[in-house]
């Protein structure tokens, strides 16, 4: 019998939706996942802006934004996880190139300097409908209306369909707050700093965090119910070409083994390099 975790982040709730073998392999069973190059992109970029946003209103400028990208790449480059990248110096450059274009990317969705930032990194533990609720958030803000949460994404903005479940995260964490605080923030947003960047956000309302919140309670039921019966069923599909655990988990090699006869596995599906499959 598997013992439930102590804590559920938003992140570990996306993982068990996901494949809830996927979850018992990287939270019970502890085998590496690292991240890719673009967690990692997402990682540098979200440090500088942390930083950045810790400053004084009047110096969140780019210039400023340059200097802590150059103490970011020092830091983010001595890294195990970035080091088993792999990458040669032109990839270390467009490394670096990505990186920036998402810094940069702020100033195309707002003025920093104009943002009164109340924290940056907030940490939040505690309870949302009976489970135990653990996150960190990228910046609470003070806007003329209240309290807004605000996350940054790295990648590109959702398709409109998508966009309600990308939203869950910042909305979970918007119940965090009021739950720690009693204050509740009255906007919850994402900041997409790659591709076509936008910012995504949604009032607050009881409707909505009802909603969001059931969802983590039934995720985290379920989850519960697996750790007694210490049962975790894979969900096989076109992710599977993306998972760290694909040369360990049965079905998900057949099924990345089937879709790439059936020629529809992604040419940058990473599984492909971990079994051997040549690109066509």
């Amino acid at each position: 019998m598997a013992q439930p975790p102590r804590f559920f982040s938003p992140t570990a709730a996306g993982t068990y939706r996901q494949c809830p073998l996927r979850w018992k392999y990287r939270y019970i069973d502890k085998l590496p996942d690292p991240p890719g190059e673009s967690a990692l992109v997402g990682t540098f970029a979200h440090r500088v802006l942390e930083h950045l946003c810790d400053d004084p209103a009047d110096d969140r400028t780019p210039d400023r934004a340059r200097e802590l990208a150059g103490e970011a790449w020092r830091w983010i480059s001595t890294r195990q996880d970035f080091a088993a990248l792999g990458l040669d110096a032109a990839a270390e450059r467009e490394f670096r190139w990505k990186a920036w274009t998402a810094i940069d990317a702020l100033w195309q969705l707002e003025d920093p300097a104009q943002v009164t930032v109340r924290s940056t990194e907030q940490q939040i533990s505690t309870t949302l409908d009976q489970v135990p609720f653990r996150g960190v958030v990228d910046r609470l803000d003070d806007a003329d209306d209240g309290l807004v949460v605000t996350d940054y994404k790295s990648g590109r903005p959702p398709r409109r369909d998508r966009r309600d479940e990308a939203l869950a995260q910042v909305i979970l964490y918007a119940a965090a707050v009021e739950a720690d605080t009693g204050e509740r923030p009255v906007r919850a947003r994402l900041l997409f700093l790659g591709g076509n960047r936008e910012i995504v956000e949604t009032r607050v309302d009881d409707t909505l965090l009802a909603t969001t919140t059931g969802n983590l309670t039934a995720t985290w039921e379920a989850l519960g119910a697996d750790c007694a019966d210490d049962t975790f069923e894979p969900s096989t599909g076109p992710l599977c070409g993306w998972c760290a655990y694909v040369a360990t988990c049965d079905k998900g090699r057949s099924e990345v083994l089937r879709r790439a006869e059936a020629g529809r596995l992604s040419a940058d599906a990473p599984a492909r390099q971990v079994l051997g499959i040549s690109a066509a």
